[in-house]
């Protein structure tokens, strides 16, 4: 799980619904991206960073990433 991506989102105030309309993706693919089943793509990653205010690279940071397959192990 991306436990960061949830807990920006939650701070915004925001569902998941709300974030997925307002980056024109489904909602559905928004949950996988958030709980690390999909890696989003660069534009997508970027939608949904601007919605959420947040540095979009982050989805690709090594360091994020490792812990997120370590948490799905």
């Amino acid at each position: 799980m991306r436990r960061w991506l949830k807990d920006t989102r939650m701070n915004r105030m925001k569902t998941q619904y709300e974030v997925a309309e307002l980056s024109s993706i489904s909602r559905s693919y928004y949950t996988k991206i958030e709980l690390g089943i999909k890696t989003p793509t660069v534009d997508v990653a970027k939608k949904i960073a601007k919605t959420l205010n947040f540095e979009w690279s982050i989805f690709f940071e090594d360091e994020c990433s490792f812990k997120e397959h370590k948490q799905l192990a």
